[in-house]
């Protein structure tokens, strides 16, 4: 090799190193500012709140702040969007849950691919949906509510909220799984489809169960079924739909963290643990107890676990979202 060119290779190598122990460097040094947690769902709602306790627990365990910032629209998908386009160095990361993660993508236009552009982060919790229906509904029970939905001349108001949610999978699958008689109608949230189901407006909805558990609770509102494989533990003696005599009706109403691809392993490791510990937390754990949701087994609280969880997601319910021919706004 000429001496000109073995100078320039050995530059070349020495540069890399040193390039590489820098980055090395700055994953150990890792986070040395405020990280932004982006959140694509209104304030008030259950993955605002969630990620706000969540980024509270972090914070303590990475020594920075964990800002929450709210990019609300298209089912989640816009913030998610901030996550993929953002930096791969751990300054920005996303919670999301079903909506923008499953049944968005599977609606809008986008610029990425929610499995292959995004780095997972970890598992957080699942709360369940469930039916509830107006408090002067005839129904007390699921079997009551099926019989009555099907015999019924004029169909029941249903209100479904959001586009591609797991909302308004939930009222679609219900509907064909019972051949329930009703109509769908349509809201922007959570709270205004609450508000109409309490003043006895629509008949029916499918919802958030800890959002709308103090309505039932007092009287306001009444809980059929839970739309899980098991009961929920924020309301034990409701059933589940399946108990409820209907084979496959579940839905789970996740949530997970991710941030950028290319984000170097050793961040994601860190941000991984800060998860686990703070979903360890006793005080953390007590917060989300009381907010209704469940906390995953630690050892499904890892990036692998929240990409395969994600994958198998998608393969079930897109098929179902595809065939339901939901419109987008």
């Amino acid at each position: 090799m000429k001496r000109g060119n073995f100078i320039g290779a050995l530059i070349v190598l020495l540069a890399c190193v040193l390039l590489g122990g820098a980055g090395v460097a700055r994953a150990e040094d890792y986070p040395s500012r405020p990280i932004t947690m982006v959140s694509g769902f209104p304030p008030g709602g259950p993955t605002d709140a969630l990620a706000r306790i969540v980024a509270d627990g972090m914070k303590d365990k990475l020594g920075q702040s964990v800002v929450v910032e709210t990019v609300s629209g298209a089912s989640g998908t816009i913030a998610t969007g901030r996550v993929v386009h953002a930096a791969p160095d751990g300054y920005t990361i996303g919670i999301g849950n079903w909506s923008s993660h499953v049944g968005g993508p599977a609606l809008y236009n986008l610029d990425y691919d929610v499995l292959k552009d995004l780095q997972p982060i970890s598992l957080l919790a699942t709360s369940p949906l469930w039916i509830l229906g107006k408090e002067a509904v005839a129904p007390n029970t699921a079997a009551e509510l099926i019989s009555w939905v099907k015999s019924r001349a004029q169909p029941a108001t249903f209100g479904t909220v959001g586009t591609g949610s797991a909302a308004q999978l939930c009222g679609i699958y219900f509907q064909k799984k019972t051949q329930a008689n009703v109509q769908f109608v349509p809201y922007r949230g959570a709270g205004p489809a609450i508000q109409d189901l309490v003043a006895g407006q629509i008949d029916l909805s499918c919802l958030e169960a800890t959002s709308s558990l103090p309505y039932v609770k007092a009287g306001k509102m009444k809980a059929f079924a839970v739309l899980s494989e098991e009961r929920w533990p924020g309301s034990p003696d409701t059933p589940t739909m399946i108990e409820s005599g209907v084979p496959g009706l579940s839905i789970s109403f996740w949530h997970g963290l991710w941030t950028t691809k290319g984000t170097p392993k050793p961040v994601v490791a860190r941000l991984d643990e800060a998860v686990q510990s703070t979903l360890a937390d006793p005080r953390i754990r007590q917060l989300l107890e009381k907010l209704g949701v469940v906390i995953y087994p630690r050892d499904q609280e890892t990036p692998d676990t929240l990409a395969a969880y994600n994958k198998a997601e998608i393969d079930k319910w897109w098929p179902v979202v595809k065939a339901a021919d939901i419109k987008t706004e």
